[in-house]
C-alpha cells in the first residue's frame, strides 16, 4: 500500500449509521461533524477495522477485508480523542522525531526524556499526532485532534498537520465541532444527521 492512494468507503455501515459511500482523494481533508452520540467515532473505528461493520473500505486497490487488521491500522491510522501510551517514557513511543516537528508543536527535544505521567491532556494530544504522522501512514482518521488545546495552540497544530497531510498526500477524515476550524482546514464537510451522512453545501460552512 503506497502513499497517495485514495481512501474509499463502499456501503459501509455501523450501528445506527446508514450505508456510507465516499471517496477521499490523496491529500483531501473531510471534516465530519454531528451531535454527540451520532456515530462519528464509531465510523472512524469502522474505517480503522476496530469494530465489526457492514460494507467495505478500500485503500487504493486493497480491500480492508483482505488485509490483516494490524497491517490495515498501520496504513489507515486512527488518532483517538484519548491517546494510548504503553511505555513509561515519551521517547519510547518514537523512533527519531524531527526537531522541526517537535518545535512546530511547541516542544523541545528534552520532551522525549519526560515521563508520560507528566504530560497534560493537550501535550498528549499533540505528541500523539506527531507519533501517528512519524509512522508514515497512508491515511489518517482524526477524532477531534485539537479538542484539548487552546485556540492559539490549536491553530499552530492545524497548520503543522495540514502541511504534513498535503506533503504526504494523505486522505483524512477529521472529526471536528468547531465551524471555524472546519472552515480553515476542510476540503469537504459532512454531517451525520438522523443516521445518515450528509454533505454540507460549501456556502454553509465557508
Amino acid at each position: 500500500m503506497s502513499h497517495a492512494d485514495p481512501l474509499r468507503l463502499e456501503r459501509l455501515a455501523i450501528g445506527e449509521l446508514a450505508e456510507v459511500d465516499l471517496t477521499l482523494a490523496p491529500g483531501e481533508i473531510l471534516c465530519l461533524s454531528g451531535a454527540s452520540g451520532s456515530g462519528k467515532s464509531r465510523l472512524l473505528r469502522a474505517i480503522a477495522d476496530l469494530e465489526p461493520h457492514d460494507g467495505e473500505a478500500w485503500l487504493g486497490d486493497r480491500a480492508q477485508s483482505a488485509i490483516p487488521g494490524h497491517a490495515w491500522r498501520r496504513a489507515v491510522m486512527l488518532v483517538p480523542a484519548e491517546s494510548h501510551w504503553w511505555a513509561e517514557r515519551v521517547g519510547e513511543h518514537f523512533h527519531d522525531p524531527e526537531e522541526a516537528d517537535l518545535q512546530a508543536l511547541g516542544f523541545e527535544r528534552d520532551v522525549l526524556d519526560w515521563s508520560v505521567a507528566r504530560l497534560s491532556s493537550g501535550e498528549k494530544q499533540r505528541l500523539a499526532l506527531l507519533r501517528a504522522v512519524s509512522r508514515e501512514p497512508a491515511a489518517l482518521l482524526l477524532d477531534e485532534p485539537t479538542a484539548n488545546l487552546d485556540d492559539a495552540t490549536a491553530h499552530q497544530v492545524e497548520a503543522w498537520l495540514v502541511a504534513r497531510i498535503r506533503e504526504h498526500g494523505l486522505p483524512v477524515v477529521w472529526v471536528a465541532h468547531d465551524i471555524a476550524q472546519i472552515r480553515r482546514v476542510a476540503d469537504r464537510h459532512c454531517r451525520i444527521k438522523g443516521g445518515t451522512l450528509e454533505t454540507e453545501k460549501e456556502g454553509a460552512w465557508t
